[in-house]
């Protein structure tokens, strides 16, 4: 016969006893009935009350005993529960961990993209100013440009005074062109004037020898 553990006869002995050993009453009570109904030599009509008394009583024991089952499989479901119970809490406990460490990975992200936007704000001010230097450099080399164009003011001033002396030299030329030129007209005068007369005495000489030549020709027609 196989051997019985403790957990096994202390479980018996709880279904057997119900709450506060009553179970154990009720039992040793329906076995003195029993044995005094056994012995007795009651009328039908009393050893029918004993025998509804011992029913009545075997019955609140089996309901003890049912109830004291139920109860123990409550207890076996509830154990079970609380086994359950733990390991989702331990498991709740991993998951709140990684949950703390995803907040973690999750709060040095935002610094990072934290980070990220602030260089990204100084790149921008750094190329905006790298833009700046840019234009104004181009700027300085067209200015540059433009003044390697035009001469310096030193040889401006020596080509102004060329000029100067240049057109100090044509009004000189001018003045004794004109000063020939006025000595031309005036010769171009005096050559016109001694023209005229010369033409006027020609005409004169002439108009001289058609009179003496009219006048000798009735003279010829008187000889005649």
């Amino acid at each position: 016969m196989a051997s019985v553990s403790d957990d096994e006869i202390i479980k018996k002995r709880l279904l057997i006893d119900g709450d506060a050993g009553n179970d154990e009453k009720r039992l040793t009570n329906f076995l003195r009935m029993f044995i005094r109904w056994c012995n007795s030599d009651d009328s039908p009509e009393e050893s029918h009350i004993s025998v509804q008394r011992m029913l009545m009583t075997l019955a609140q024991s089996d309901h003890a005993i049912q109830k004291s089952a139920q109860v123990y499989k409550m207890n076996l479901l509830e154990q079970e529960k609380y086994s359950q119970l733990n390991q989702q809490i331990g498991k709740y406990s991993e998951l709140n961990q990684q949950i703390g460490k995803y907040s973690e990975l999750n709060q040095q992200i935002v610094n990072q993209i934290q980070e990220a936007e602030q260089k990204i704000i100084g790149s921008k001010k750094e190329l905006l100013e790298a833009k700046q230097i840019r234009k104004n450099r181009q700027e300085y080399d067209t200015m540059a440009k433009d003044i390697q164009k035009h001469p310096d003011r030193l040889g401006t001033t020596k080509k102004l005074e060329l000029v100067a002396e240049e057109l100090s030299q044509l009004e000189e030329t001018k003045k004794t062109m004109e000063q020939k030129l006025d000595m031309r007209r005036k010769q171009f005068h005096v050559l016109i004037s001694a023209i005229h007369e010369l033409q006027a005495m020609l005409e004169e000489e002439e108009g001289g020898m058609v009179q003496e030549g009219e006048t000798a020709k009735p003279d010829e027609m008187d000889t005649t």
